[in-house]
């Protein structure tokens, strides 16, 4: 079955815009898994701009799905991931100028901390995922590592459109199929919204979408839980090939 990963980092980033208590995260959790996520996703970033110690420390405690715990390789980051023990460990890289993620991990160029990580985070019973631009030489790098699972970054895909998000769609099939034939388990995600996700959850062996900004954009109409029925709808839809 092909499980959707619901990021509630903007609601995070709401309650941050006026330091306060509302909306909590910990409450987006429960809407989500109401509305058939199959996974909660957050991003704890080293400035702390949505997500806190305290919205991972809780959610480890409080989640029924699996937790994804999305961050980079700083010290701290990883001390609170062992500590917390989320189900799985996706390691992307960050900026802090950055609004959002901009591209995939540097493998090649950082591997021998990456392996570090790695090992620290198997080493705590942490599954890990990378997340990794639609990269052969890339891909092979991870692979070495012997990681669960990549998260192709599909943010060029959702960027364009007509012949050039065909081009996009054929480099990420391209590469799930390197991906699984290595082993490894297919994950996808970035920009993915109600109109560009079905293309890409057709992908042969695609195990986890991972989806925030649509789903929470579309939640300040319909709510939280109805917005995630709504996008697992889609995911069952194009599981049957209609």
């Amino acid at each position: 079955m092909l499980e959707l990963g619901v990021n509630i980092d903007h609601v995070a980033t709401i309650r941050q815009a006026r330091k306060t208590y509302e909306p909590d995260p910990v409450t987006a959790a429960v809407m989500a898994e109401l509305g058939g996520a199959d996974c909660i996703t957050v991003h704890l970033r080293e400035d702390r701009r949505h997500i806190i110690d305290r919205d991972v420390r809780i959610l480890s405690d409080t989640v029924n799905i699996k937790l994804n715990l999305e961050m980079s390789v700083a010290t701290d980051i990883i001390d609170i991931a062992c500590e917390t023990k989320p189900n799985q460990a996706t390691l992307v890289p960050e900026k802090r100028e950055e609004v959002t993620t901009e591209g995939g991990l540097d493998v090649l160029g950082n591997y021998d901390n990456l392996e570090s990580v790695v090992k620290r985070l198997h080493d705590n019973g942490i599954r890990v995922s990378l997340f990794l631009d639609p990269e052969q030489a890339q891909i092979e790098a991870a692979h070495k590592l012997q990681v669960e699972a990549i998260e192709l970054h599909t943010g060029q895909y959702s960027l364009t459109s007509g012949p050039d998000r065909e081009v996009c769609l054929q480099d990420l099939i391209a590469s799930g199929k390197q991906i699984v034939d290595a082993g490894m388990a297919l994950h996808a995600g970035h920009g993915l919204n109600y109109q560009n996700v079905i293309p890409v959850s057709r992908i042969d062996k695609m195990v986890e979408l991972n989806i925030g900004h649509s789903i929470i954009s579309r939640a300040v109409f319909v709510g939280l839980t109805q917005a995630v029925r709504e996008m697992k709808e889609l995911l069952t839809i194009a599981e049957s090939g209609n």
